[in-house]
Formats: C-alpha cells, sequence, structure tokens
C-alpha cells in the first residue's frame, strides 16, 4: 500500500492508539494495568469515535471504521497478521477444525438450482441415498432455486445444529416426481489427506492438503493402512499445502524422526525460545521418506520439510518452498471477529530461519512468485538465490540454507505443459467442472457398475471429447477464445481427473493427475536407480 510520506506520522499515531485499544482485547501473560492503563491515546481514538457516531452530519457505520483502522494496522506488521471479520470466522474455524454440521453434499449452482456433484463420504446425504447430479430444489417447505439464492444463503439453508432434521425435494432426471429426503444434519469431515494409496508394491503415497485439528488422525489412519499393505517407503506430498497448526506439523514430523531429535524452535520477542523434540512414538522412523515441495509450500509444510532436512532423514524433493517462518496466535476481539497476530519465528533444527523478507512491503512480498518465474528459478536450480552467510551443515555435513524457503535436495523444474497460463487460466474458470457434469448427465448409468480402479485404468478421453470441450469453453468464453491443441494431451488428463473426481472423489482426481507427474517419477528413478 502506498502512503504518502506528509500523512505518515498522522497514520501511525493513529495505528498506535487503535493498537492500544483493541489491544485490550488481546489475551497475553503480561499483567493488564501494565499493558493496558489508561491513556491519552486510548482516550483520544474513544473519543473520536464517540464524535462520529453523535456528531458527524452524515450516518457512518463506525464498525466500519473500526475494521479498516484494524486492517490498516496490521497493513503495517508482516504480512501474515491478519484480520478475520465476524462474517468469516465461523467459515476459517470450521475449515481448520476439520468438520462442520451440515448435510455433507458437493455442490454448485447449475443454471439457478442447487445441483449435487457428489455426497460427501461419511456425511449423512450419502446415507440418505442422495446421488450426483440431484438437484435440490426445497429445503423445509421453501424452494431454494432462481438467481437470488447464491452458494452462501444455500449453506446457511442447509446447515444447522447437529441432530436437526431438514426436509428436502429433490429432482432426479428419470424420475416422474420429486423425491423426498429427511436428512438428519450431522458431523461432515473436510477431509486434510486428499489421496492415500500404493504407487507400487512397496512405495505408499500420501497427500495433505492442509494441516487441520483432524489431520494428524487421518495421516496416521493412513500410514498405518499402508504399512499394513506393505510400505517400507513413502512420498509424502506437501506441494501446494499451504499451512495450519504447529503442533500438527509437529506431530507428523514426529512420526519419522528418532526419540529426542529436535523438530524445531520458537523465539518470540523477548528471546523466549522453546524446543520440539521428537518422542519414541514414530511409526515409520527406519523407512525411506521423500517429501514433495513447490514453491506453495509453507509455513508447517516447511516446518516438516525442515525438521527431516536438518535430521538427515529422507529425501526432499521439488522445488523451493514459499519462505513462510512466522508462528501466529489467533485472538478473539469480543466481537465475533479475530485477529492471528504472529508471536513468533520459528527456526529449523540446524538453527535456519527460513522466513522470506519482507521489508519492502505486502505487495513485493506476494509478487515473490513471480520473480521466481521471471528470474528463471522453477525451471533450473542455477538460478536459486542463496546467500553463503545463511549457509548451515546438517549433522551428517549436508550443506542447507536460510532465508526464503526450504531448497531442495532433488530439483524438479515445473512442468511447462501441465502448469502453464493457459490451462491455470481453464482450470480457473470453472468451466471443465460443467462440461464434465453435463457430459456425466446425459446419462450416469453408465458409470454405475464401474469401479474407480478399472476407470483408472481404462477410461480415456478422446479427441472427439477434446474438440467438443473446446467448443463448449469458447461458446461460453466468448471474449478469451482458445485454441489447445498445443496442450491437448494435458487437457485430456485434466478432463479424466475431473471426471474422476466427480465420479469418485479427490483421491480419484488426484491419482489421474499423477499418472503424468514429473516429481513422482524423479521419486521413482531415486527409488529404483536400476530401472532408469
Amino acid at each position: 500500500m502506498h502512503i504518502q510520506k506528509k500523512y505518515l506520522p498522522l497514520i501511525i499515531g493513529v495505528a498506535i492508539a487503535a493498537g492500544i485499544f483493541i489491544g485490550g482485547k488481546l489475551s497475553f501473560a503480561d499483567k493488564s494495568d501494565r499493558l493496558f492503563s489508561s491513556n491519552s491515546k486510548k482516550d483520544k481514538l474513544n473519543r473520536l469515535i464517540d464524535y462520529i457516531d453523535h456528531e458527524y452530519v452524515d450516518d457512518v457505520n463506525t464498525d466500519s471504521i473500526v475494521d479498516v483502522t484494524v486492517n490498516s494496522i496490521l497493513d503495517n506488521l508482516d504480512p501474515h497478521s491478519t484480520y478475520i471479520p465476524k462474517k468469516d470466522l465461523q467459515k476459517v474455524t470450521d475449515n481448520m477444525k476439520g468438520d462442520f454440521v451440515g448435510i455433507g453434499v458437493s455442490f454448485y449452482t447449475y443454471k439457478d438450482t442447487v445441483t449435487v456433484i457428489r455426497s460427501l463420504e461419511g456425511g449423512p446425504s450419502i446415507r440418505a441415498g442422495i446421488k450426483g447430479g440431484d438437484r435440490i430444489v426445497v429445503a423445509n417447505g421453501e424452494s431454494i432455486f432462481g438467481p437470488s439464492w447464491t452458494n452462501d444463503s444455500v449453506v446457511k439453508r442447509l446447515k444447522g445444529e447437529k441432530n436437526t432434521k431438514v426436509k428436502l425435494k429433490i429432482y432426479r432426471r428419470g424420475e416422474p416426481e420429486l423425491l423426498e429426503f429427511k436428512v438428519r444434519r450431522g458431523e461432515v469431515p473436510i477431509k486434510s489427506i486428499d489421496a492415500a494409496y500404493l504407487l507400487s508394491n512397496d512405495l505408499g503415497y500420501i497427500k495433505i492438503n492442509r494441516f487441520a485439528e483432524s489431520t494428524y488422525k487421518e495421516f496416521k489412519k493412513a500410514l498405518t493402512a499402508l504399512q499394513d499393505d506393505g510400505a517400507t517407503k513413502l512420498v509424502l506430498d506437501l506441494r501446494d499445502n499451504p499451512g495450519g497448526f504447529l503442533n500438527i506439523a509437529e506431530q507428523i514430523a514426529d512420526e519419522f524422526l528418532e526419540n529426542q531429535k529436535l523438530i524445531l524452535f520458537t523465539k518470540n520477542k523477548k528471546g523466549k525460545i522453546e524446543n520440539s523434540f521428537a518422542t519414541s512414538k514414530g511409526s515409520f522412523e527406519n523407512g525411506e521418506v521423500y517429501v514433495l515441495i513447490n514453491e506453495s509450500s509453507a509455513s508447517a509444510s516447511e516446518i516438516v520439510a525442515g525438521a527431516l532436512q536438518d535430521n538427515d532423514k529422507g529425501t526432499i524433493v521439488g522445488r523451493r518452498s514459499y519462505g513462510k517462518g512466522l508462528v501466529q496466535r489467533e485472538m478473539a476481539l469480543g466481537d465475533g471477529s479475530a485477529v492471528r497476530l504472529t508471536v513468533s519465528r520459528y527456526y529449523t533444527p540446524t538453527g535456519r530461519s527460513i522466513q522470506r523478507s519482507y521489508e519492502n512491503g505486502n505487495k513485493d512480498y506476494y509478487h515473490e512468485y513471480y520473480k521466481r518465474i521471471n528470474n528463471g528459478e522453477l525451471s533450473s536450480a542455477d538460478n536459486i538465490e542463496i546467500a553463503d552467510s545463511l549457509k548451515f551443515t546438517t549433522p551428517k555435513g549436508k550443506v542447507v540454507y536460510g532465508g526464503g524457503g526450504i531448497i531442495p535436495d532433488e530439483f524438479v523444474p515445473i512442468n511447462q505443459k501441465m502448469e502453464n497460463q493457459t490451462i491455470n487460466y481453464i482450470l480457473n474458470t470453472g468451466i471443465m467442472e460443467y462440461f464434465v457434469f453435463e457430459d456425466l448427465d446425459k446419462d450416469r448409468s453408465l458409470f454405475e457398475n464401474v469401479t474407480r480402479q478399472s476407470f483408472y485404468e481404462t477410461y480415456t478421453v478422446s479427441d472427439e471429447d477434446l474438440k467438443r470441450f473446446e467448443a463448449y469453453y469458447n461458446a461460453r468464453m466468448r471474449r478469451y477464445k482458445i485454441s489447445i491443441i498445443a496442450y491437448s494431451d494435458e487437457v485430456k488428463l485434466y478432463l479424466k481427473a475431473k471426471m474422476a473426481e466427480q465420479l469418485y472423489g479427490n483421491e480419484a482426481y488426484t491419482q489421474v493427475l499423477n499418472s503424468n507427474d514429473n516429481m513422482l517419477e524423479r521419486v521413482k528413478e531415486l527409488t529404483n536407480p536400476n530401472n532408469y
């Protein structure tokens, strides 16, 4: 955010005053009479808000002024101290909790109607018999279709207290009348594990999309199942994982590290250091592990990768990670909103801070990805900027670097055919999901007896399918027409993956895409060098 210099003292003054006012809502160990005693700055801000409330010529929503003030303060701190408004807090909490109370369907609004993509595994709807392709048109006697119904308003209607019932009327293609369902709302898992399956007889694969409250339990269950099936080696896929709870990352790292190995340590503004050590409970301490990371692997993902790398455990494969070495704590502000405030930095076992610089402001910080593209770092390890002053050495003598992410042991360049501007644009429009849904909706019975593995092994997207998709896309995106001939194989793979997702779920989607994954190919080379 650009600020004219002449206004900077005023803004800083307001920010300090607001910070003292808001600080009274936060929970620290220090005595409140010492931190938040009455002073003129706090009184000034309170008085200003009162003047605006009672004397200003126009009606003003002072709540919005406070929100803007809070965001302005946080913008002048680090990039990861954030404000969560009241309206967003429950959604954020549900996502990090690992479940929510509802009916358990994945849906989108298709032609103004709530349309089920699929019922979620472990949720109430799948038990009730609701299927992909069903249109929910009535909930508790109220029609919920039409242009006035947004996704958020539908979610509010379908969510509710645990064990309460919602009466649904559903249109299903081929049925002469609306079907009626009584669904008892219950806990619906928001899974952190996208996929867990065997890549070969002894090589397991687990992909984690975030570190939520439920992640360790999900991970442990998946790891145990893979070990029971014969896995002695593991690929831990942390690509595009933005992080989450620090203690969950510690528990997962503990599964790979021997007793009393240092996982990380944190240091706060007072210099207090807290160490986290592995315990003796790890079940994969003797197994081989390969951790996949990329430029979007952040925070807790980097904690796991850094802990293993610094303890000479396993191999880190991929590209340099995001570079977030700050720890936040969520603190309530008393009105249903909250702030996630950076309270400490974390360091890997060798003493590295992998936090990249944010001295040039948040805008520059968040444009780091484009810098990496422009300097060629995503294509060649030789273009990764390193500083000799931030060189560290692991117990076995491996050189590692701090200062901006985890640099992998085995570099794998970006797949320009699978990850490029055209492909990303197509995926971001959501058009592919609509195309796949309409194709499936013509006759879902064709896949009723097709197993996921059979689909994976035998289903192919034809050249004719590709032409139909291109025409479908260009008819709906007239301003941004494309030719996909240069990426025909890649678009076919994504179409198959999207179809697998709608039929079988996230794991099927991941498995299809993994069939053409250069990082996994590199892992296979490392585990079976004689075959390459």
